[in-house]
């Protein structure tokens, strides 16, 4: 099912988390070839989080990954929570086990965030490996995967976050509060300037936001703000996520709603 809205943004509606990541890896396997083809490398950042792991077990498996050629393909990171890239609750780790310790990927071409650092030094540091990497000129990924809290949040910009306000920096520091794990994020500017943004959300839990960003264009919320500058933004989500989307009646008044994902 696909839906579209009257801006750049395209809606894809699936069955489930494992059809999303099917799509999803066929996506990132094109625009890889793509890329690689037209100038020599495919520059991607990614998420953690349940959801895009499924993703990263598809494109660890065959036939998937030998359709890629991974010696051209860099990784980064939208965000990343301060702590060892050894922790469970490290972004970098769900990346490594499910997907880089599965293919032959240099160690050049993965550029985490140093998340053992303080906030503040990991994201300067970051942002130095990002403007070395793309030679001092505005960065801009081939691809961004995000996904989206049951609050709104996307990376870890989080509603109400200074972050959000930032127009000069790559990267800035987010510190959580008391008892909560600090972290480091892309800042939107970063983020619009994508080629291409891959939005995944799945499950009902997720019902209510979906529809206030989406249905409602509620602007309050950091995954409304995403609206790539010159590139494309796609949602994938799954019928359970859609389904007040769907039921409230702003799908057929905004959207135009096909049978088909293709």
């Amino acid at each position: 099912m696909r839906l579209k809205t009257n801006t750049s943004a395209k809606i894809l509606i699936f069955p489930d988390l494992e059809a999303i990541s099917r799509h999803a890896a066929s996506i990132f396997i094109n625009l890889s070839q793509n890329c690689i083809a037209s100038h020599g490398r495919f520059t991607v950042a990614i998420s953690g989080g349940s959801t895009p792991r499924k993703l990263y077990t598809i494109l660890g498996s065959e036939p998937y990954r030998s359709l890629i050629d991974w010696g051209n393909v860099y990784f980064f990171w939208t965000d990343e929570r301060c702590v060892s890239k050894n922790s469970e609750e490290s972004n970098f780790k769900t990346a490594f086990d499910a997907l880089f310790s599965k293919i032959l990927l240099p160690a050049q071409n993965t550029h985490r965030i140093k998340g053992e650092e303080s906030p503040e030094k990991a994201a300067g540091e970051y942002e130095k490996d990002m403007c070395e990497f793309f030679g001092n000129s505005k960065v801009i990924f081939d691809l961004i995967l995000l996904g989206m809290g049951e609050d709104g949040h996307t990376a870890s910009l989080f509603p109400s976050s200074k972050a959000l306000e930032e127009t000069k920096r790559l990267a800035v520091p987010v510190y959580m509060g008391k008892n909560k794990i600090n972290r480091v994020t892309l800042t939107l500017p970063v983020l619009n300037n994508a080629a291409q943004i891959l939005f995944l959300a799945a499950g009902r839990l997720k019902a209510d936001i979906i529809l206030k960003v989406l249905g409602n264009r509620d602007k309050s919320y950091p995954a409304g703000l995403i609206n790539p500058v010159h590139g494309s933004l796609h949602w994938l989500i799954d019928k359970e996520a859609a389904e007040k989307l769907i039921s409230s009646g702003k799908a057929s008044n905004n959207l135009t709603i096909s049978e088909s994902a293709d």
